[in-house]
């Protein structure tokens, strides 16, 4: 039985292929892959996506916001902070956590809007 999903010849258009490979040569996909899988852990995205409600958060903040210990919270935060996407700055004894530039903020609520979009297409 034949898939409907796969092309039933083989239709090669090279001058696309040869465009798209010479942009992923030049650029580090694997780099992105990792923005990705920091992204990936429910907890990491739940706190990015707080992060992209407010301009920052406090650690203290982040663990009330997704239920867990303040050292969870700060492990999480520090792996996103190292994967480039939260930066942070400390206020006497508090440290406060923001996402790193609007791009990311932009990633994240992208990724929400177009979950929310699906559910409207599904009810339909």
């Amino acid at each position: 039985m034949a898939k409907e999903d796969v092309c039933k010849v083989t239709c090669v258009h090279e001058d696309k292929v040869n465009r798209i490979k010479e942009n992923i040569a030049e650029t580090d996909p694997m780099s992105v892959a990792k923005i990705f899988k920091a992204l990936s852990e429910d907890t990491r995205i739940k706190i990015a996506y707080a992060l992209s409600l407010e301009d920052e958060l406090c650690v203290c903040d982040v663990s009330n916001i997704v239920d867990c210990t303040v050292a969870t919270a700060s492990h999480h935060l520090r792996l996103l902070r190292n994967m480039g996407l939260a930066k942070y700055r400390k206020e006497g004894k508090l440290v406060y956590y923001s996402l790193d530039d609007d791009h990311v903020r932009q990633i994240i609520q992208m990724a929400f809007s177009h979950l929310e979009e699906g559910k409207h297409i599904g009810t339909s």
